[in-house]
């Protein structure tokens, strides 16, 4: 049974009620949820599952389960776990999850600074990184920091896109990660847009205004390949 992803609609939401509707070896299923998967360099959310008594269990990770749409919610083993049909509520261990949508909107914002193919990218709570296919003597902390930050400053509000599959085919450009290709199947594919400075197929959760990103600085710059020139970048 298919989840009924609701951070695709809010990315604030930090909570809801959920029927259990799967138990597995390392976790549960659920109707629906607030919890978004690990994938495409962004990690799976944690929190807490809620019961009716009001005890709790910890969600230490969120995966991709197995079929479209479907997510599960992995605790710690040896864990009780809830019934199938259980009705809990599923929170967020919202801090973490607001500063990771920071870290992956002004990833977007970095690739925007630095023009090159992206051949990787991975982010946490507190930095994160793109690897790309350029020569690294034209990567310059300086003038990165100072691009992203003034970009940042423009305070724009971000929008969610949808296309067909069709229209991305026919727009090549707009997938800038060489790693990572948009997930298709569905008979469509999720944007994210950034008035009038980025447009890119994205799955993952980001801020509402890229002001929320806050002034970031570049941790360092270094060579992990021929064609993976890294930026990091974190928090200032």
């Amino acid at each position: 049974m298919s989840t009924r992803l609701l951070f695709r609609d809010d990315a604030y939401r930090r909570e809801t009620p959920a029927t259990v509707t799967a138990i597995g070896e390392a976790g549960f299923e659920a109707d629906c949820t607030v919890f978004y998967p690990r994938g495409g360099g962004q990690p799976g959310d944690t929190g807490v599952l809620v019961r009716a008594d009001g005890s709790s269990l910890p969600i230490i990770d969120t995966v991709k389960g197995e079929g479209p749409d479907r997510v599960l919610h992995q605790v710690p083993a040896g864990t009780s776990m809830p019934a199938v049909g259980e009705s809990v509520a599923l929170r967020l261990d919202w801090a973490r999850r607001y500063a990771m949508m920071r870290i992956h909107t002004c990833l977007h914002v970095l690739s925007c600074v630095v023009v090159a193919p992206v051949t990787g990218g991975n982010i946490a709570p507190d930095k994160g990184r793109l690897d790309f296919d350029i020569d690294i003597t034209l990567l310059d902390a300086q003038k990165i920091e100072a691009g992203v930050n003034a970009l940042i400053a423009r305070a724009v509000d971000t929008e969610t896109v949808w296309i067909s599959d069709e229209e991305l085919d026919a727009q090549p450009e707009l997938v800038k990660t060489m790693s990572v290709q948009p997930p298709r199947g569905s008979g469509r594919v999720r944007l994210l847009k950034i008035p009038g400075i980025d447009l890119q197929p994205c799955g993952g959760t980001h801020v509402k205004n890229i002001g929320e990103i806050g002034a970031v600085k570049v941790l360092r710059i270094r060579s992990e390949g021929k064609r993976n020139k890294r930026v990091e970048i974190g928090f200032a």
